[in-house]
């Protein structure tokens, strides 16, 4: 198996939620938690990087199976985020084959849709795998070769890593995320989600 870690993005302010999306029930537990079961259950290692809500998120993860990396610069940008999780990826692991990115936001991303990204990665192809969703969106979860990871530490700003997607399009392959990739970013989502789920 590829060793290619998973990187959950779960830094940001939630601003338009009002509260920490990492912290909401989901399946009747931490949203954060819901998540990282189903990155674990890829069999890659899980890293997950916090910033504005770290203090009251970590009590519920740390004895879960994950390295959590706090990044102080959170309020730069996404993009700082992924540069500071990526570089403390590479001082901790040897001969990295890639990084699948993901993030808090998509609840119904699942372990099958990760697995199927996994399975498209090929060896020395230099390639950065997307997902795409039923109304042609395409981003996160993505899986960038080894190649890229100093692109994703210089990343600045909030647009996370489009940049380097964007800079190698000829490099880019597409896994159908169908309706999973909705993202969840108010409170009236969230209630939308939580119906759509059955939870309410």
């Amino acid at each position: 198996m590829p060793k290619i870690p998973i990187l959950l993005l779960a830094a940001g302010a939630s601003s338009r939620m009002g509260s920490s999306k990492a912290l909401l029930s989901w399946n009747k537990e931490p949203l954060i938690v819901s998540r990282i079961h189903n990155l674990l259950a890829t069999g890659q290692k899980v890293y997950v990087v916090l910033g504005a809500y770290a203090d009251i998120i970590i009590p519920t993860i740390k004895n879960l199976d994950v390295t959590i990396c706090t990044n102080n610069n959170w309020k730069e940008g996404m993009s700082t985020s992924i540069a500071f999780a990526v570089k403390s990826i590479q001082s901790k692991e040897d001969l990295l084959d890639g990084i699948l990115i993901t993030t808090i936001d998509q609840p119904l991303v699942d372990t099958q849709h990760l697995t199927a990204i996994l399975t498209c990665y090929k060896e020395g192809q230099q390639q950065i795998i997307v997902s795409e969703s039923s109304n042609g969106w395409r981003g996160v979860p993505a899986l960038f070769d080894a190649y890229y990871l100093d692109a994703l530490c210089s990343l600045k700003g909030d647009s996370g890593a489009k940049k380097v997607v964007n800079a190698h399009s000829e490099k880019v392959c597409i896994v159908n995320g169908g309706e999973k990739l909705v993202d969840m970013d108010t409170p009236e989502r969230y209630k939308q989600l939580l119906k759509a789920t059955h939870q309410l």
